[in-house]
């Protein structure tokens, strides 16, 4: 068949290519047959008509020649070409010199490639006709085109394929038309359709191409779900809490995407209580899960009937049927050992504060829940009872005191109370217990506050004086109800009455006209409370009344006695002369003090070394007279000149006891003040002295052996000395036989002392 056609193709290009040369052998033969004259013959050209010098038609070339030998295309000739070879041809333009090649003598054209139409149609060149001795032009250049005849030989194709086409399934018929009148999604998705396409009407001898149209079928919502099964069954421990899921079940849809979306419902009364379902979006699952606490010893089973529909119903096939299905869910629920419960549930108990150690509270309860029912044990949580105020009795729940109670320490107790099962001891139940301690009437009232009132002396009777009220730890539920009278010490009182308010509260008024505050300054009047009880309980108060001065108009002024005597015996213009005596005195020592200090300051350094301006103070205590190493005396003897004194008036002659070696010989050595009879130090004398007696009389103080120095004692100074070395001249007044009793230390101190007391009472008498 296809030789059959080759030879076909071949013979037509043969009989084309002499249909070809015939017409330009007339064309030639015409032209020369005419007679016409040379080009540029003005013969010619007078009369009008233009002479033809070129001798050529269009030109023709077979696409796709497959031949060994160039391919002749045409001829271009010239009129004036006489056959002497004295012309050349050539040619310029497309391909000109490579696909297409002219011989200069002949100007036969031949092709040398194969040419294809579908890329080229035609050829556009230039034809000149030059005399070969001067290469000038004979004829003007000439265009010409050679055409690029077209052969089948390319079969048709289609361009933008694989085709991809769709369609709704149950679509009606359109412009593919289907085979069947029902085209079914879920049987069939998609189909492949193969188009062939012939050129040359389909007649023999033409080309073909084909190419694959695919036609995919969409999907509509023209399934129900339905659940693969009709019952699924579940299980799920008692304790679970709320909220946790038990399963999974999904209905299946034939369908894809959207259509596949559904919801899912609890169609039955109880499941609606105890379980909820939800939808997983992504999965589009059913999830049961529980809604309410479950209990396997209330029911053991439960049935849900769980349905599901399709979210979006197509209306157009609501006819096929219902979108929905339904199925159900068996739930069974497994037994644990929970732990027992306590019931009732009250937690609140109350007690007597009076209550004895052991008595019964109260008493809790707890069950165990599970069908065995184990025997429960009880105990306190001792964190939240750590004085152990109460006990527990393992066995019956019973609550006792432990402790004694006291309302008015601790009124409410919360404690924890624990339950448990005797052979498990993990399985434990707490719960909080209220304990409310009830009141006793235990504590009796007292006086609010410690009153003190004060009272004119020109007070007139039925004045009041003060207003009192008491307290009560205790809190009666019927509530406070006081009694006040005077107490029975207080029958024979002449001065003051006590009046009950009966509201809780008493006033006290004066009795008499006038008091003396000289006579008696300060009245205590005792008070006795009773309270209501039962049992009723009392206590006495006292209430300080003191006798004040008062002006004209009532207002207390002083309520001091020496105070009044002082104002009785000075008139306000000598204590005013007092006050300014005493501010002169002030002056006069600042200013001493002043001279002092500035005397000092130009004193050699030996005198700086005065030892007695140095005060020290040890923290050890002193060994007494006997004790020679805890201070050095040495230091304080040197600087005085011992031999002057001895022979100036103050010393000690031999009756005296200074050569005899007596320790009072060296108390003798200490330098002898001369008062200045101008100046009078008796306030500061009378200060140090109560100072130092104060000293002495404060018995927690330890008996340091140390120098003490003061203000008004020093070099120069016009006053004595004021140390207590000193204190067994003759200006003193004490009696040091008691030191006799302090043991062995303080013997030979009080043999100085009471030696030298007794020389002075003997020079007196």
């Amino acid at each position: 068949m296809a030789k059959g056609l080759q030879g076909f193709s071949w013979t037509m290009l043969l009989l084309f290519c002499a249909i070809q040369e015939l017409g330009a052998w007339a064309m030639h033969t015409a032209v020369e047959g005419a007679g016409l004259g040379q080009p540029g013959d003005p013969a010619l050209l007078a009369g009008g008509r233009v002479k033809r010098g070129w001798v050529w038609n269009q030109f023709f070339v077979v696409e796709e020649y497959t031949g060994t030998e160039p391919l002749y295309v045409g001829k271009i000739h010239s009129d004036s070409d006489e056959g002497d070879g004295s012309i050349k041809y050539t040619i310029s333009g497309e391909g000109a010199g490579t696909i297409f090649l002219i011989d200069e003598i002949t100007g036969d054209i031949h092709a040398t490639e194969r040419l294809d139409r579908e890329q080229k149609t035609f050829y556009t060149l230039r034809a000149q006709a030059r005399d070969r001795q001067t290469d000038q032009l004979l004829e003007p250049e000439s265009e010409f085109i050679i055409k690029v005849q077209d052969i089948n030989d390319s079969e048709p194709r289609f361009l933008e394929g694989p085709y991809i086409g769709s369609v709704a399934e149950l679509s009606p018929i359109g412009v593919i038309r289907t085979a069947v009148a029902d085209l079914d999604r879920e049987t069939q998705d998609r189909y492949e359709v193969v188009i062939r396409a012939t050129d040359m009407a389909g007649q023999l001898g033409g080309l073909s191409g084909s190419t694959t149209v695919t036609i995919v079928v969409t999907d509509v919502n023209d399934n129900p779900p339905r659940f693969p099964q009709k019952m699924y069954q579940f299980s799920i421990v008692e304790t679970a809490p709320v909220g946790t899921a038990i399963g999974r079940v999904k209905a299946e849809d034939s369908d894809v995407g959207e259509n596949t979306d559904m919801t899912y419902q609890v169609k039955d009364e109880e499941g609606v209580e105890m379980f909820k379902v939800t939808t997983d979006s992504n999965t589009q699952e059913a999830v049961i899960t529980v809604q309410k606490p479950l209990d396997y010893e209330s029911k053991k089973v439960h049935t849900v009937v769980v349905e599901a529909l399709n979210k979006f119903v197509d209306p157009r096939f609501v006819d096929l049927g219902t979108f929905r299905d339904q199925t159900i869910v068996r739930v069974s629920v497994l037994d644990v050992d929970e732990p027992p419960e306590f019931r009732p549930p009250s937690n609140l108990m109350e007690v007597q504060e009076d209550a004895d150690v052991g008595s019964v509270v109260g008493v809790v309860t707890a069950l165990d829940p599970d069908t065995a029912n184990h025997p429960v044990r009880y105990a306190i949580d001792r964190s939240t009872d750590a004085e152990r105020i109460f006990d527990i009795d393992a066995n019956t729940g019973a609550i006792v005191t432990g402790k004694v109670l006291d309302r008015e320490t601790a009124g409410w107790h919360n404690i924890t109370v624990l339950a448990m099962e005797a052979d498990n001891h993990s399985q434990v139940s707490r719960a909080s217990l209220r304990i409310r301690i009830l009141d006793v009437n235990d504590n009796p009232p007292e006086l609010a506050t410690p009153y003190e009132a004060a009272v004119c002396e020109d007070a007139k009777p039925g004045q009041l004086i003060q207003t009192i009220s008491v307290v009560d730890r205790d809190e009666p539920q019927s509530g406070h109800r006081f009694y006040f009278t005077l107490a029975p010490e207080a029958t024979n009182n002449h001065h003051f009455s006590l009046l009950d308010i009966k509201d809780n509260t008493a006033a006290v008024h004066t009795q008499r006209m006038g008091f003396n505050r000289q006579e008696q300054d300060v009245y205590l009047l005792p008070i006795l409370v009773v309270d209501s009880g039962p049992p009723a309980l009392s206590s006495t108060g006292t209430l300080t009344i003191r006798i004040c001065g008062c002006d004209s108009n009532g207002a207390i002024q002083s309520c001091n006695s020496t105070a009044y005597v002082v104002s009785a015996t000075l008139s306000p213009g000598a204590l005013i002369a007092l006050l300014v005596c005493i501010l002169i005195l002030v002056v006069l020592v600042l200013l001493i003090l002043t001279l002092k200090r500035h005397h000092k300051s130009h004193l050699t350094s030996e005198d700086d070394e005065d030892m007695r301006d140095n005060v020290i103070k040890y923290n050890d205590e002193g060994g007494g007279e006997q004790d020679t190493e805890a201070y050095d005396m040495s230091a304080l003897r040197s600087l005085y000149d011992f031999s002057e004194i001895k022979g100036g008036d103050g010393g000690g002659g031999p009756g005296e006891g200074g050569p005899s070696g007596n320790p009072a010989s060296e108390l003798h050595a200490l330098p002898q003040w001369v008062q200045s009879p101008d100046l009078d130090f008796s306030v500061f004398r009378d200060y140090i002295c109560r100072k130092v007696e104060q000293a002495d009389e404060d018995l927690s103080v330890p008996p340091y052996d140390s120098f003490q120095t003061y203000a008004f004692e020093g070099s120069d100074s016009p006053v004595p000395s004021l140390s207590s070395i000193n204190t067994w001249s003759s200006g003193s007044e004490q009696d040091f036989s008691y030191l006799g009793g302090w043991g062995p230390r303080f013997r030979q101190l009080a043999a100085l002392y009471a030696g030298r007391r007794g020389e002075e009472d003997s020079e007196e008498s």
